[in-house]
């Protein structure tokens, strides 16, 4: 089983400020944009501005 880390993804989805947590191997952008996909749906062609830190 691989490590992960809680990361927070602040983003915007139609120009709306918002940020969710996800449990993550790494911040790569493939991993970043499969989780938004994840929880969006079709929505997450719709995100831009995203930044990806750990969580405190």
């Amino acid at each position: 089983m691989s490590q992960t880390t809680k990361y927070v993804i602040k983003y915007k989805i139609d120009g709306e400020r918002r940020f969710d947590f996800a449990q993550l191997s790494s911040d790569a952008p493939e991993e970043v944009q499969a989780a938004l996909v994840k929880l969006h749906g079709e929505d997450a062609k719709n995100i831009t501005d995203i930044k990806v830190s750990k969580a405190l």
